[in-house]
């Protein structure tokens, strides 16, 4: 592994700093994307899926300014793609999952922003990651922002936090021996503590099944508001994902949040896992991105997508509710959330 710089602030953590990360409804001043570029990742379907991440992007960039993280290989093609006006960032990568192996941004009180960067391992060692392993670090350089490297692998699709000082996750993936072997929960919960800002971590059991993430949060729940979590759920007993589904809606409904108060579940319907060509996925629709005035979430040309809608469409009546169709993205183990990162306002703070 690559010998990482260590940051001028290696001795201070961003909490001890004042920072702390930002809900992701709050708002953006851009949005980060990265490119496909690993053919073996889409199991046949490389061109859907491009097109597929076109769409997403020409969605987002109309409200939040998209810049897509293109590896040289593709540069060109990303760019015949989406368009001369389309902000094309040359930089390496192993793949194509923004929200994973990309930055973390914290902010503090005076509106200044940093960067964190956790430790990304291929979720588990399955595949390459050298490459995006380094990607926080070379963004920290290209935008002058301050980093704090943080001891622990994490990827962000593994948390969704209220801005109020909760993080909510799941045993499944931040407890895998896969990703940081020998630390405990405590330790895990103070290191989040440190370098998020936040006060209470809420447990989840488990992701969907057969999920190549481990479990990922942002595949079954997620904060949508201060107090209020956007949890999928399905009545359907022979479903794969019910009995997971049912353990941590029971978790939700009995946890309170940083600030001691019960938690609002509001539960989204769980399509049953389904075919696109040979391959099996599991729709998510708490898979979005919050973009600015807007909600854009993934459909699949299903029934349960107007259901969902209507769901988000009460949730967030002060926002446009964007759907995109996701399938070919859900091959190669996401959706909307996974393939965005966003960038808050405010002011970079270098060093």
């Amino acid at each position: 592994m690559v010998e990482r710089r260590a940051s001028e602030e290696a001795q201070r953590t961003p909490a001890e700093d004042g920072f702390s990360m930002p809900p992701e409804w709050g708002p953006h001043a851009g949005c980060f994307i990265s490119w496909p570029c690993r053919e073996l990742t889409w199991k046949g379907h490389f061109e859907d899926a491009k097109s597929a991440y076109s769409a997403v992007i020409k969605a987002i960039d109309r409200r939040d300014p998209v810049s897509v993280l293109a590896d040289p290989v593709t540069v060109q093609e990303a760019r015949r793609r989406l368009g001369a006006e389309a902000e094309i960032l040359e930089i390496a990568l192993d793949d194509s999952w923004a929200r994973d192996n990309g930055p973390i941004f914290v902010r503090r009180e005076d509106n200044r922003l940093a960067l964190v960067n956790f430790r990304f391992n291929g979720w588990g060692r399955k595949q390459p990651c050298e490459k995006d392993d380094k990607l926080p670090i070379l963004l920290a350089e290209r935008m002058r922002i301050r980093r704090y490297d943080a001891p622990m692998i994490l990827e962000g699709g593994a948390i969704s936090i209220d801005g109020d000082g909760t993080l909510l996750t799941t045993e499944q993936c931040l407890l895998n021996v896969n990703r940081n072997p020998g630390m405990s929960k405590k330790e895990i919960q103070q290191i989040l503590a440190s370098y998020l800002g936040i006060r209470k971590v809420i447990w989840l059991a488990r992701g969907v099944e057969d999920d190549m993430t481990d479990g990922h949060v942002d595949g079954v729940a997620g904060f949508a508001k201060p107090r209020v979590v956007l949890a999928a759920h399905t009545k359907d007993g022979s479903d794969p994902n019910h009995r997971n589904l049912e353990e941590n809606m029971a978790r939700l409904e009995s946890a309170t949040d940083a600030k001691g108060r019960a938690l609002e579940v509001v539960k989204m319907v769980q399509p049953r896992p389904m075919l696109v060509g040979n391959v099996r996925i599991t729709p998510s629709y708490v898979n979005l991105y919050f973009a600015n005035g807007a909600v854009v979430f993934p459909i699949y040309g299903i029934r349960e997508d107007n259901l969902a809608h209507e769901t988000l469409a009460s949730l967030f009546p002060e926002r446009e509710i964007v759907g995109v169709r996701c399938e070919h993205i859900s091959i190669g183990g996401g959706d909307v959330h996974c393939i965005t990162q966003q960038v808050p306002t405010g002011q970079p703070l270098y060093p």
